[in-house]
């Protein structure tokens, strides 16, 4: 086996775009007609009489812009409403219920709605006078059909009516967008319309404490309230989830329970952060776990609040004792458990509260695992309030959530339930000892997009259960809840033992999963993610004698991130390797622009260097080419790109399979071969300046042959610093480093 190699010491560069892209482009599959214009101007005319009638609680007017596909940010509006500020102005985004098409909310002035109808009269009368009523993209891209239009004795500019055109061109239809009601409490998100949110409800009636604001846009009601605010301002929801959640039910099979032998006492070993329900800390394993009671005292508990929350902390502990067939190689940890929830049900709005304060507070804590769930589907418009809030803390701290992908209560429900939702997080489903998906585990995917879960593992069956320590000894479960609490183990043993990121450690586990697995279908990574991580954490850290695994990280500060001295060993002047690559990155997060919801995209690029400087990338990737290549236009759909490319996700892996057939791969003037990240931002450009990323390279050679060493001296030639995450040497480090000294 070959150890994985860390490369350090030649920093990624850094450029800025230097090209500013075409200009407006029109929708290919439209014709720009009169009476499509007329008809959108009738529906600002009834927009402008809705909202000139309604006594809104706040100075503005929303309204939903239904596209007519998934539009990329190039193609949204900017002719019309705020012109090329109307970005900003975008509170809001969904899809339809076919997945097929943009609905987008905009926060505007009652101006504005008076402006974009000026604007369109004025576009139309030019289109009637110099066009015959309708423009097709074929007549749009040729410039020189508007030599015939006198634009300085005209109200609008060439570029505008362009852009006008092209706006019209994307766009359905107008409206005001309705979430359906609500009839229990619920946590409730609004509209961003620059209002405070106490004083925005208190205006129509509803007085809010400020133990029932998560932020400025999303509050806890109860029935009355939220009876009250879809009367008075049902446009204001942007989105609503119900608050209780029961705790999904977990297979405890008692039929064998038996006294477990001692356990010695704690050293130095990682602490990994629990948020579940209460421990009980008469257990075996009492000492390695420090222990925070998070409920009033004055709530009733039973003995069945005790059980969920010390059986996930007993695998974390002690895992592969209980179970040898799961022994992972990772040793024991320690524990610090916070217990915020008791009794069948509770209030997923105050655990969200919970976390955020937890987290703060234990800022020593790299890896966190919650066992907790709802019983609810998602929504496939927007992330859950719980998601979002986990979202949020990883952006912000150096932490990664492990959470478990929730169980089925029942046959009816189907999807997962939040916080499996959790972009950042690294969520985990249940698969049998064989490796097939259990009965009770539920399917993704987030948004109808992001792989969720992100792996799978062991999480007990019919076939072969989980043994834990519950409160009155050995037991045997089967639940998602406990196949997350092994994979917490394993991201802290690469975190905090081998001292990698959390990047490269969630990227490598997602790597190991997947393997060569080029395509899995849909139905697959909705169950099982990216596939079932190994049980050895060798089978992490180490790889095959024909396989070079390497990691490299870096941050983001510009549009082009790029390296281009990866010095690849060739054979008789060819490369003979089959090649993947994995990237994890934490982006920040926007629930309010609900589809929309990753900030910022890093598009992964890896491959030879042709002679022209231009990137032969592994798996063919035309996004973020130059407009112009070899006399040709390139241009992705927004749809393709995100279902091809997994644009927008957080999570990138590219790979040109494993093929019976060998062929190896041409040299160019460049021997080195480079990697690029791209970068772009939906909304603030500033989002992805600074953002780490972690990528896994593997390669595989085509006849069997060992290259690494020639590799390792071909990285120490070109300057790289190389470390091999040698399992041995890293803890022993690591107990040296976490030695106690006595001075006499």
């Amino acid at each position: 086996m070959n150890n994985v190699l860390e490369l350090k010491g030649k920093r990624f560069e850094q450029a800025s775009k230097t090209s500013r892209g075409g200009g407006a482009a029109m929708n290919s599959r439209v014709i720009v007609t009169s009476e499509r214009i007329f008809r959108l101007i009738e529906r600002l005319n009834q927009l402008k009489d809705f909202w000139k009638n309604e006594n809104q609680p706040f100075n503005g007017i929303l309204v939903s812009v239904y596209y007519n596909k998934i539009v990329a940010k190039t193609n949204r509006i900017s002719g019309i409403f705020k012109g090329e500020k109307s970005n900003y102005a975008i509170v809001g985004a969904k899809f339809n219920p076919n997945k097929t098409k943009h609905i987008i909310t905009y926060f505007l002035d009652l101006s504005d709605l008076d402006e974009s109808a000026r604007l369109l009269y004025e576009a139309e009368n030019i289109l009637r006078l110099y066009f015959g009523g309708k423009i097709s993209k074929e007549i749009f891209d040729n410039h020189k059909m508007f030599d015939v239009v006198d634009f300085k004795k005209l109200n609008l500019s060439k570029s505008l009516f362009r852009q006008i055109i092209a706006d019209v061109s994307y766009i359905e239809d107008f409206d005001v967008e309705l979430e359906d009601k609500r009839s229990k409490e619920s946590i409730i998100t609004i509209y961003d319309t620059g209002v405070e949110v106490k004083r925005l409800f208190k205006s129509i009636g509803i007085d809010i404490l400020s133990a029932r604001v998560l932020d400025n846009r999303t509050v806890y009601l109860d029935v009355n309230q939220l009876n009250l605010l879809y009367e008075k301002a049902p446009y204001l929801v942007a989105m609503a989830t119900e608050n209780l959640s029961d705790l999904l039910p977990e297979d405890f099979i008692n039929e064998y329970q038996g006294k477990l032998v001692t356990i010695p006492a704690p050293g130095h070993e990682p602490v990994i952060g629990v948020i579940d329900m209460l421990f009980d800390e008469s257990v075996y394993f009492r000492e390695w776990v420090e222990y925070h009671k998070m409920i009033d005292d004055r709530l009733p508990v039973s003995s069945d609040d005790y059980r969920h929350g010390t059986a996930v902390s007993s695998i974390i502990v002690d895992g592969p004792k209980l179970n040898p067939w799961l022994d992972d190689g990772c040793g024991r940890f320690r524990v610090r458990h916070f217990g915020v929830a008791s009794g069948a049900q509770f209030s997923s709005f105050k655990i969200i509260k919970f976390i955020k304060s937890i987290v703060e507070g234990n800022k020593d804590i790299k890896v966190w695992n919650i066992s907790l769930g709802s019983n609810q589907e998602i929504n496939d418009n927007f992330i859950s309030a719980e998601g979002a809030v986990l979202d949020q803390i990883q952006y912000e701290n150096d932490v990664i959530f492990v959470v478990a992908g929730t169980n089925k209560p029942n046959s009816d429900v189907v999807k997962i339930g939040s916080p499996a939702d959790s972009i950042n997080s690294m969520v985990v489903n249940s698969v049998t000892k064989s490796g097939l998906s259990t009965r009770y585990s539920r399917k993704g995917l987030a948004l109808a997009f992001f792989a969720k879960p992100d792996v799978s593992y062991y999480g007990g069956s019919e076939e072969q259960y989980i043994r834990v320590c519950e409160p009155t000894g050995e037991a045997k479960v089967a639940g998602t809840s406990f196949a997350a609490p092994w994979i917490a183990r394993k991201l802290s043993y690469l975190i905090d033992i081998l001292g990698i990121n959390r990047e490269l450690a969630k990227a490598l586990i997602i790597d190991a999963a997947r393997g060569w697995n080029e395509t899995p279908g849909p139905e697959e990574v909705a169950l099982y993610g990216h596939g079932v991580v190994p049980i050895r954490i060798e089978d992490i850290v180490q790889t095959k004698d024909d396989e070079i695994k390497f990691l490299v990280t870096d941050v983001s500060e510009k549009w082009n991130t790029y390296n281009y001295y990866f010095p690849i060993p060739l054979k008789d002047d060819s490369y003979p390797y089959f090649a993947r690559a994995t990237m994890c990155y934490f982006p920040v997060c926007d629930r309010a622009q609900g589809v929309d919801y990753t900030n910022t995209e890093l598009n992964l690029h890896f491959g030879r260097i042709k002679d022209n400087g231009k990137l032969n990338e592994i798996n063919s990737d035309k996004q973020n080419l130059d407009e112009d290549l070899d006399g040709e236009k390139n241009y992705i759909l927004e749809g393709e790109a995100r279902e091809k490319f997994r644009k927008w996700d957080n999570v990138k892996y590219i790979s040109e399979g494993v093929k019976e057939k060998r062929i190896p791969k041409k040299s160019y003037q460049n021997k080195n071969w480079g990697m690029e990240i791209k970068t772009n931002n939906r909304l603030d450009p500033k989002d992805g300046i600074g953002l780490r990323f972690g990528v896994v390279v593997t390669l595989k050679e085509m006849y069997g042959v060992n290259r690494i060493e020639e590799f390792v001296r071909n990285c120490h030639l070109n300057g790289w610093l190389v470390n091999k995450l040698n399992i041995q040497n890293r803890i022993d480090i690591h107990q040296k480093v976490n030695e106690e000294i006595e001075f006499e």
